[in-house]
């Protein structure tokens, strides 16, 4: 007898999940497709002709720490840059250009 086959789901949100925590820009969404892929795993999983509930959990909590890790980054820049961003003056900008010398052209 063959044992049950793993199920794809499963093994894509353990992917995504741990990808999610290690690449940089797109770690939120895939930590959310993650998130989706091991709730959609554990309702095939219900029916128990498949094996993979370890890996939906370990995606699910991959997939919730990577999402919580780059969502608090992506408020940290927010907020930087509301708070910070504000205090350059045009006025500063243009006295910085105005010392760098002119090329000349023919």
């Amino acid at each position: 007898m063959t044992p049950p086959k793993t199920n794809g789901k499963a093994i894509a949100s353990m992917v995504l999940g741990i990808l999610s925590v290690m690449i940089l820009y797109i770690g939120f969404i895939l930590g959310i497709l993650a998130i989706i892929f091991a709730a959609l795993s554990f309702k095939e999983l219900k029916r128990g002709y498949e094996q993979g509930k370890g890996m939906a959990i370990a995606g699910l909590v991959c997939g919730i720490i990577g999402v919580l890790l780059w969502g608090l980054i992506l408020l940290f820049v927010v907020l930087a840059v509301a708070f910070f961003g504000s205090d350059i003056d045009s006025s500063t900008l243009y006295d910085v250009m105005s010392t760098v010398p002119r090329l000349k052209t023919a």
